[in-house]
């Protein structure tokens, strides 16, 4: 059954999937409450990353970009499911973090579409690291828009991130690679 047919679908399959979707959102929240500011720039260093790209892997395209719709539907409407550090609301997306929010949508969607399961390993790191470089491009571009310079969007958004992002990578290929084709084939 595909994941567009949640209308279609028996209740009990309906209500699994919309527990998924609200625990996959909840995941992120509390991810982003792990969070270290760093001197030098406005993106603290969190694990939100990291539980989206589960989150996508995990519940696939069309539930895992659900759940982070529906988490930045309540930190827009001002619910505390972001970092605890910055404005708080719809004014965080507007911020110098709101390109990343932005884009985990869309990174949950392409790492869950590329990593179909979890018998290639290749695949599946392949998957994350596209996942992690959308998040990327999204808070550059934000980024770029509020500073101006492509150079400083990139001292300030991506550089001091990269070693730790390397390892989120390695930490949701070592969890999604046993748990992600079991998972999905229960949704």
């Amino acid at each position: 059954m595909r994941e567009s047919s949640l209308a279609f679908a028996p209740a009990h399959v309906a209500l699994r999937r919309t527990a998924a979707v609200v625990l996959g959102a909840t995941l992120v929240a509390a991810a982003a409450q792990i969070s270290i500011p760093l001197p030098g720039t406005p993106v603290p260093m969190t694990l939100q990353p990291l539980a989206v790209l589960l989150v996508g892997g995990l519940l696939g395209p069309g539930l895992g970009s659900s759940a982070l719709i529906l988490y930045l539907a309540l930190g827009a409407a001002g619910l505390p499911v972001f970092t605890p550090y910055g404005v708080p609301g719809l004014a965080r997306l507007l911020g110098p973090t709101g390109g990343y929010l932005l884009a985990y949508p869309v990174a949950a969607f392409a790492v869950g579409k590329l990593a179909p399961d979890s018998r290639r390993l290749g695949r599946l790191a392949l998957a994350v690291l596209t996942g992690l470089l959308l998040i990327h491009l999204g808070g550059l571009a934000q980024l770029l828009i509020l500073t101006g310079s492509g150079g400083l969007a990139l001292r300030l958004g991506t550089l001091p991130f990269i070693l730790g992002d390397l390892l989120k990578l390695g930490i949701a290929v070592l969890i999604l690679k046993p748990t992600l084709t079991p998972l999905r084939a229960r949704l």
